[in-house]
């Protein structure tokens, strides 16, 4: 079957089966394309909810499933490929986290919201990468915890000095194999293209870029300029705007041999489609006491952020 009748053959199928797809942004173009709704992890959790939605197929990883379970405990929410997760989400055991907290009674722990929904129950409050400065500058206590990130706990730091926060060694293996090198190599070859980049990249690459955000504030900035940028992320999001935006060639990819997520790649056409005949996929299930605790810090990220 063609890409063609394979995407009619999805629409149809949505509408007979009522379920509505979500995909983030480093998804395949021709997923995005028979997606009803695509974005960031947390932007999709957050529209399932509003959509209420009785049945999704969430085309991401294991997290981004979680975290729609966890907001929306009704939804049938289906992860295609259940091999598809994040490293990072995963570098850390819960069991850490305990004895950190119960080592440091006053300190509050900040969980990036690529994390498991283990983690997020252990933490106190999740975070985005576009909100985390915001929520970190509120929160009143002697130490802060930031977890998993490194890199992206480094760019917190660095933006809120007088805050006392504490790194530990998670990162995202995509976005940590960047160097200064590669960028100052792409800007030799591109000398009049601005520079946007993710923060979970090394601090060294962080420091070039004339802008630093989440992966929507990279798009919402990469569309704002008139002439070329380079996009210091994951390479879906080069696809995507060179796909939907005029004059696509301007965007430019860095480091292509590295910025592409295996486990975002892992789900095809035919795995969205299967899952939404429920011949493929996994239906993410949680504890209802472990997802009442994930809540909580999600809850209160809604609250500071």
């Amino acid at each position: 079957m063609n890409t063609k009748d394979l995407k009619q053959k999805i629409l149809e199928a949505k509408k007979e089966t009522g379920t509505i797809v979500l995909a983030h942004t480093y998804q395949d173009p021709d997923i995005i394309d028979v997606a009803d709704v695509t974005g960031d992890s947390f932007f999709l959790s957050k529209k399932a909810a509003e959509l209420k939605a009785k049945r999704v197929i969430m085309c991401g990883v294991r997290f981004m499933a979680e975290s729609v379970k966890i907001l929306s405990p009704e939804t049938e929410t289906i992860l295609p490929v259940p091999s598809a997760t994040c490293p990072m989400a995963e570098q850390i055991a819960p069991e850490r986290i305990r004895k950190f907290k119960e080592e440091n009674p006053t300190a509050q722990v900040v969980a990036y919201i690529n994390t498991t929904a283990a983690i997020k129950a252990e933490c106190d409050v999740c975070v985005t990468s576009s909100s985390a400065i915001k929520i970190v500058e509120k929160l009143d206590a002697d130490k802060i915890l930031f977890i998993p990130d490194q890199h992206l706990g480094s760019f917190v730091k660095k933006q809120l000095p007088d805050k006392n926060i504490i790194l530990w060694d998670g990162y995202c293996p995509v976005h940590a194999q960047l160097t200064a090198q590669d960028v100052l190599e792409c800007k030799a070859a591109h000398p009049d293209a601005k520079f946007a980049v993710h923060p979970e990249s090394p601090a060294e690459v962080v420091a070039l870029a004339d802008m630093a955000g989440a992966t929507s504030e990279i798009i919402s900035y990469a569309k704002s300029q008139p002439g070329k940028v380079i996009i210091g992320t994951e390479k879906g999001v080069v696809d995507y705007l060179s796909t939907h935006e005029e004059n696509g060639d301007r965007f430019i990819q860095l480091a292509p041999h590295k910025l592409c997520c295996e486990d975002m790649k892992k789900i095809s056409l035919e795995d969205v489609y299967n899952a939404i005949i429920g011949s493929c996929g996994e239906d993410i299930q949680l504890p209802e006491d472990l997802r009442k605790k994930a809540l909580v810090s999600i809850n209160r990220m809604l609250e500071l952020g």
